[in-house]
């Protein structure tokens, strides 16, 4: 009698977000003839319709870390889609298999973005979603992903992009961006120059996109990855953990979302 006593004000004290957990599952689905492994994450005792956010991971593929992501963003009451850009779910270890893996997808951009569509359609068929407010995130190379769907003309409300590449090849025409922008960068990465920090603002200036860009103060490349410190002193490259860019970037996308997608 007494434990039911307990559960009952329990339930009566305790906020919903106390009492919710967060569902995350394997999913497949297919790009043209290639096998994707993705990670679906949400929370079922949310009712009704919520916005979906795609995650596009590091260019070690999807990996704990992006499943960490998608389950943060779940939590956060979005239903999160990590998606796989490589294929079969594969991931890697070394930045040699990494870099040959993420050049071989960004030399070839039709196929990139079937990739991203093919995840895209995915997530707006979930029970969950409401289909009409969908946004993406991406991670180094997913950040520079993310960029490069807003730059084709994907039809999101918005993108992040956390210490992602800046580059392309195929600069965005005007008027073609019809995602929101918000860039979160390193000031001190010496991946990202001065020099692509200015071109790429005035691409996305004379493409007339909604753009906002973030730089954190003393912050290296991969700065929201606590694994990034492991990684850097391991393999010789110059990324690093930061604790408060992280923490700060992280809210930054929040209220990005909450403006956007009309959530809070």
């Amino acid at each position: 009698m007494k434990r039911l006593a307990l559960a009952v004000i329990l339930l009566l004290v305790l906020p919903a977000a106390a009492l919710a957990e967060v569902k995350g599952q394997e999913v497949e689905y297919r790009s043209s003839d290639k096998r994707m492994k993705g990670y679906l994450a949400f929370d079922p005792a949310i009712a009704g319709k919520r916005p979906g956010i795609l995650v596009v991971h590091e260019w070690w593929g999807l990996n704990e870390y992006t499943r960490k992501r998608a389950r943060m963003l779940a939590e956060l009451g979005y239903t999160a889609l990590a998606l796989d850009m490589y294929g079969e779910g594969k991931q890697v270890a070394h930045p040699d298999d990494a870099g040959k893996l993420s050049a071989e997808v960004r030399k070839n951009m039709p196929v990139a973005k079937a990739r991203f569509t093919a995840a895209l359609e995915l997530l707006a068929k979930h029970q969950s979603v409401d289909s009409k407010k969908i946004a993406a995130i991406g991670y180094c190379f997913g950040g520079g992903i993310v960029l490069e769907m807003a730059r084709s003309g994907v039809d999101l409300a918005g993108v992040v992009s956390f210490h992602g590449s800046l580059g392309t090849a195929s600069p965005a025409r005007p008027g073609a961006v019809k995602a929101k922008v918000l860039v979160l960068n390193g000031a001190a990465d010496p991946l990202v120059t001065p020099e692509q920090i200015e071109k790429f603002k005035k691409e996305m200036a004379a493409a007339r996109a909604d753009l906002k860009f973030v730089s954190y103060h003393g912050a290296k490349h991969a700065f929201t990855n606590p694994d990034a410190d492991v990684i850097g002193e391991k393999f010789n490259m110059p990324v690093a953990f930061n604790a408060e860019a992280d923490k700060k970037s992280w809210e930054e996308m929040r209220v990005f979302f909450g403006r956007i997608l009309k959530t809070n």
